[in-house]
């Protein structure tokens, strides 16, 4: 199956999970498998949040910005061609503290 995120509606999520700012996306769910094209503009984040009945893993298509972790305070770069995975069961959050629009493609399936 080939997914055409250009043909997949955009939809604006407002300081999504309590993160600054918007988080645009175009979203493809199954019931089982959420697949996201997601991008955050420069000073916008994804708050903390737990995944309690999935993991994710993204990978980042371009721009640059911060995960941060339960256990790291001081969160980690990450930029173009780095992949962050949260396990199930764990938090993360996501900062563009770039200057350019943060582009993630994330996967979330059910476990």
């Amino acid at each position: 199956m080939n997914l055409h995120f250009n043909d997949i509606p955009e939809v604006s999520l407002e300081h999504f999970n309590g993160g600054n700012g918007c988080f645009v996306v175009r979203k493809y769910d199954d019931g089982m498998n959420r697949i996201i094209r997601g991008t955050l503009a420069p000073g916008s984040s994804i708050g903390m949040h737990t995944h309690t009945d999935s993991s994710e893993t993204f990978y980042v298509i371009s721009g640059a910005g911060r995960v941060f972790e339960e256990c790291c305070s001081a969160g980690a770069p990450i930029s173009a061609g780095d992949c962050h995975h949260c396990p199930k069961g764990h938090s993360h959050m996501l900062v563009n503290d770039g200057t350019e629009d943060l582009v993630i493609l994330a996967v979330i399936p059910k476990q």
